[in-house]
């Protein structure tokens, strides 16, 4: 029921209060038939409330429980996405590190030009690697 963008920015802005159709496109630049779906998934899942007021549609979330809901699953992504981020950032610094065998380096003494192949166990079989050219 959350698993769709439009839905989850519907959900932001109506935690502002009650917001009518024509604001909630105008926030969210989205088609209205696009927004009218998932407006209509949100109702019958019990989420949103629809009133209407003469010619203007109004939603309005269900209940300050929905709200509560909305503020605690803001907190744990946030802090999941912090933590990817202290990875990632992690993992970019890794990869500015050189790695065996690139920069010129050998992997290890004395394997220069060579390839790995599946050997014998505990023993490392190489083959000399020759680039193939093409004419």
């Amino acid at each position: 029921m959350l698993g769709h963008p439009v839905r989850i920015r519907v959900l932001e802005l109506l935690q502002h209060g009650p917001t009518p159709v024509r604001g909630l496109l105008a926030e969210l630049e989205v088609e209205p038939s696009s927004l009218s779906q998932q407006l209509a998934v949100l109702r019958r899942s019990g989420i949103v409330t629809a009133t209407r007021e003469g010619s203007t549609v109004v939603y309005a979330l269900a209940g300050a429980d929905v709200a509560d809901l909305l503020r605690a699953a803001r907190r744990i992504l946030t802090g999941l996405l912090a933590d990817r981020s202290v990875l990632l950032a992690e993992l970019r610094a890794a990869g500015e590190q050189p790695f065996p065998g690139t920069a010129g380096e050998q992997p290890f003494p004395g394997t220069a030009g060579t390839h790995p192949l599946p050997g014998a166990p505990g023993r490392a079989a190489h083959r000399q690697v020759t680039p193939r050219v093409t004419p």
